[in-house]
């Protein structure tokens, strides 16, 4: 009688532990829509975790989580990320996702030729990126990245960068400064002899001024050479985007003779050398250009209107080509 009562008992207890294992394994999580996003932070444990999609809309009870992860030896696995949970979803499938780091991904894309400040704009708008700069100037951020530079300007390589929603924008920021050291340092142990370059900073800020001054792929090379002639005779470099980026907002489309000749740090025109930072992102070609530049006795250009260049070696050649492709003669 006894054996009977206690073998209905263990049955029992066997049926109540298989219905508290499908609470936890396969019964839907209640959530409050259909899809709840949340984020998961570094050196989040368990119970933290559970507590944060709770307040997220995710219905779960917080020991039961802890003790399913504790049972499958995940709770020291959980990665860190942007999630998604989906109706349906059990517990397990929760856990098994943070275990996966299957977790969700957005994009930003920094343009070659933006400036520091259309680059912050940029990050500033995305909704995705947790923002934390708002009130910081360019030389704190500068400081805060370690960046030994007057401005971080041309400092972060122009890319497009895959992240998990509720990134900081610092870490993006860091993510691309790092890669644009990496690459300039690469190229640097690469560059060819005898340039007028003596620091790779140097060569970022006339890869800037490349980046900007170069409409179509295959002039960037020559272009470049230009500049490294006009810099290795001493010349000018007498380039309009350096003007405009001196002129900060006063700039409104349009430069006027008074305009080039009013001076300011970055105005080639009136300042010989290099202006004293980057005016832009440069990209690597840009980078590859400056480093690696058409070898050629080449020291004007002008646009033509189609995105191309003419190029000249003297200035009366330069001349007629402004005559013919700015001023409309023949």
């Amino acid at each position: 009688m006894i054996l009977g009562v206690l073998g209905a008992l263990v049955l029992l207890l066997g049926a109540v532990a298989a219905a508290a294992w499908w609470w936890l394994m396969e019964r839907a999580v209640p959530m409050v829509s259909s899809t709840v996003d949340y984020v998961v932070e570094t050196g989040m444990g368990p119970r933290h975790i559970a507590r944060h999609m709770a307040e997220a809309g995710i219905e779960v009870h917080e020991d039961s989580f802890v003790l399913l992860a504790r049972y499958a030896e995940a709770d020291k696995r959980l990665r860190a990320g942007a999630y998604q949970a989906e109706a349906g979803d059990s517990l397990w499938d929760l856990l098994q996702r943070m275990v996966e780091g299957n977790m969700q991904q957005t994009r930003l894309t920094l343009v070659e030729g933006w400036s520091f400040a259309q680059m912050m704009r940029k990050i500033a708008e995305h909704p995705q990126i947790r923002h934390t700069l708002a009130d910081h100037s360019a030389e704190e951020i500068a400081q805060i990245l370690e960046i030994d530079a007057p401005h971080p300007e041309g400092l972060f390589h122009p890319d497009t960068y895959v992240f998990a929603p509720g990134t900081k924008d610092i870490d993006i920021l860091r993510r691309a400064h790092e890669t644009q050291v990496q690459i300039l340092d690469q190229l640097w142990a690469q560059r060819a002899d005898d340039l007028p370059l003596a620091t790779p900073y140097e060569a970022l800020i006339l890869a800037s001024i490349v980046e900007k001054e170069t409409g179509h792929a295959e002039d960037r090379h020559r272009v470049a050479g230009v500049f490294i002639n006009r810099l290795k005779k001493g010349m000018l470099l007498q380039t309009d985007p350096t003007v405009i980026y001196g002129m900060g907002e006063r700039y409104q489309g349009r430069i006027r003779k008074s305009d080039l000749t009013t001076d300011t740090p970055w105005n080639t025109y009136t300042r010989p050398g290099l202006p004293p930072t980057p005016i832009a992102l440069p990209g690597t070609a840009a980078l590859e250009a400056v480093l690696n530049p058409e070898v050629h006795d080449y020291y004007y250009f002008v646009a033509r209107g189609d995105g191309t260049s003419e190029f000249s070696k003297n200035l009366s050649q330069h001349n007629r080509a402004v005559a013919k492709y700015i001023l409309g003669r023949r």
